[in-house]
């Protein structure tokens, strides 16, 4: 593919990401991308040949932005305490998104999980990344149970997501982050 059709499909991509989490994957259209786009809904079959598809270029997509973060997160420091606080920031960082729409990986894994079960399994892939990524720290810490620790830490930040969203409250994100991150120290400084 020429650099126009890798800048096409990347388009495609984006704004299917952006559709997905706002509107959800089953209430967005192949128009509602071209629209979002201005690619021609026919040319779109050159990239992609179905919905589908295009949910799996995204998922991988935020895969690949995700492990970025966390590597960026491995660069700032050595010490796997302060990644998990590192970690943690993402919910004040994207505040207002997770206000207006809640969490963009939790949404899609929830919406396919009873709509979708073949590609709920594709959209979980970020949170099994995630999931692997804390479970890590805190074996490096060398405390017990990370497994479970993990999807607590997991657990937290999508409830503070689903509430802030649900009830609009930017303070919320605020409260909820200290608390995680209390949670964190409490875990890790035992």
């Amino acid at each position: 593919m020429g650099t126009k059709g890798d800048g096409n499909r990347q388009r495609i991509i984006v704004a299917a990401d952006n559709l997905f989490y706002r509107r959800g994957y089953n209430k967005t259209s192949f128009q509602d991308i071209s629209d979002a786009t201005g690619i021609p809904r026919g040319n779109f079959y050159y990239y992609f040949k179905t919905k589908d598809e295009i949910l799996n270029a995204v998922v991988d997509t935020r895969v690949e932005e995700l492990s970025t973060m966390l590597k960026s997160c491995e660069i700032q420091t050595d010490d796997a305490r302060e990644r998990l606080l590192l970690f943690s920031n993402m919910l004040e960082r994207n505040r207002d998104d997770v206000i207006e729409s809640g969490c963009p990986i939790g949404s899609l894994c929830t919406e396919l999980a009873k709509d979708a079960p073949v590609l709920h399994d594709k959209s979980q892939q970020t949170f099994l990344l995630l999931r692997d990524w804390i479970k890590r720290q805190f074996e490096i810490l060398a405390i017990t149970d990370a497994d479970n620790l993990a999807m607590d830490l997991l657990a937290k930040i999508q409830g503070a997501a689903v509430m802030s969203c649900v009830f609009n409250d930017s303070d919320y994100v605020n409260r909820s982050h200290i608390e995680i991150k209390r949670w964190i120290n409490e875990k890790t400084l035992n």
